[in-house]
C-alpha cells in the first residue's frame, strides 16, 4: 500500500511538473504580453521567484514608461531579495529609487536597499566595507524618515553592525598585545575606547591601554623608559576620571603605582650618575 501511495504521489508530481513546463513554454512563446505578465505575477505569488524573475526581466524594457512598470520592477527587485541574491537585490532597489523617486513605495525600497548591505555584511574577520555602507545607509534612512516604523529597526541594525566593527577592532588590538607589540596595542585599545565610548567594555579597553603602555615602557631602552612610564600615569588619570566606579580601577591602579615606583627608581639612578660625574 505504501509503495502504491508513493508511486501515485510521484506520478502526480511528474504530471504536474510536465503540465507546468508545457504551460511555461506556451507562455514564453506567446506574443500576448499581458498574459505573460499575469503568469509572471502568478509565479511570484506562488513564490517561484526564479521563474518569475526570468519572465519579469524579459518584460522590463517592454513595459518601461507604462503604468505597469512600477509594480513589475518592484516584484522583480524582490525576486532577487527572496532568492538571497542581496548584491543584485540592492542594485535593483537603488535603481527603483532612481527611476521612481516619487513612488509611494520609496520609503520601503529605501530601507530594503540599506537592509541588503546589512545582509551582505560578512564575518568579523573579513573586510567590513559592506558593514560600514549598511551603517551609513541605515543612518541616512533614519535621518530621511525619522517617523517611519522602520526607524527603530534601523537603529537596532546599526547597533548590531557597530558591535561587529567593535569586535574586529578589538581582535586587532588583542593580536598586537599577544604578539608583544605593546605600543601598537596601547594605541589600538585607546582608539577603541574613543570610538566606542558607550560600549559596556569601554573601561576594559582603557585598562588594556594602560597595561600595554606599561609593558611598552618596561621593555623599552633605558633612556626612553621614564617618559613612557609617564604615559602610563597620564592614561591612568584619564581612566580614573572617566571610570571612577569601574571594577577594573584597582587593577589599573597597580600599573599606575608600578609606573610611579619605576620612575622614582630611574630618577634616583640618574641622580647617582650625575653625582659620580
Amino acid at each position: 500500500m505504501r509503495k502504491i501511495l508513493l508511486y501515485t504521489g510521484l506520478m502526480a508530481a511528474v504530471i504536474t511538473s510536465a503540465s507546468c513546463n508545457r504551460e511555461l513554454r506556451r507562455i514564453e512563446k506567446s506574443n500576448d504580453l499581458e498574459k505573460k505578465l499575469a503568469y509572471a505575477d502568478k509565479m511570484y505569488e506562488k513564490k517561484k521567484y526564479q521563474l518569475a524573475q526570468t519572465l519579469y526581466e524579459e518584460m522590463i524594457p517592454v513595459f518601461k514608461g507604462t503604468d505597469k512598470f512600477e509594480p513589475l520592477y518592484y516584484k522583480y527587485a524582490y525576486c532577487s531579495f527572496y532568492l538571497k541574491d542581496y548584491q543584485q537585490a540592492g542594485f535593483h532597489f537603488k535603481n527603483y529609487l532612481e527611476a521612481l523617486p516619487s513612488s509611494p513605495r520609496a520609503q520601503e525600497i529605501d530601507y530594503q536597499a540599506a537592509y541588503c548591505y546589512y545582509k551582505l555584511s560578512p564575518k568579523v574577520a573579513l573586510d567590513q566595507t559592506n558593514t560600514m555602507k549598511a551603517i551609513a545607509s541605515m543612518q541616512t534612512f533614519i535621518n530621511t524618515y525619522p517617523n517611519s516604523e522602520k526607524s527603530a529597526e534601523a537603529s537596532v541594525v546599526i547597533d548590531l553592525l557597530r558591535r561587529k566593527l567593535e569586535q574586529k577592532e578589538y581582535n586587532a588590538a588583542e593580536l598586537y598585545y599577544n604578539l608583544g607589540h605593546y605600543k601598537a596595542a596601547g594605541v589600538s585599545f585607546k582608539s577603541l575606547m574613543r570610538a566606542y565610548p558607550d560600549s559596556e567594555k569601554s573601561d576594559s579597553y582603557k585598562y588594556m591601554a594602560i597595561k600595554s603602555y606599561y609593558l611598552y615602557a618596561k621593555n623599552s631602552v633605558y633612556y626612553r623608559q621614564k617618559e613612557r612610564y609617564e604615559t602610563v600615569l597620564t592614561e591612568y588619570m584619564e581612566f580614573s576620571d572617566r571610570y571612577p566606579t569601574s571594577k577594573l580601577k584597582t587593577d589599573a591602579e597597580k600599573y599606575y603605582n608600578l609606573a610611579k615606583t619605576n620612575i622614582k627608581s630611574l630618577e634616583n639612578e640618574q641622580n647617582k650618575e650625575k653625582s659620580n660625574q
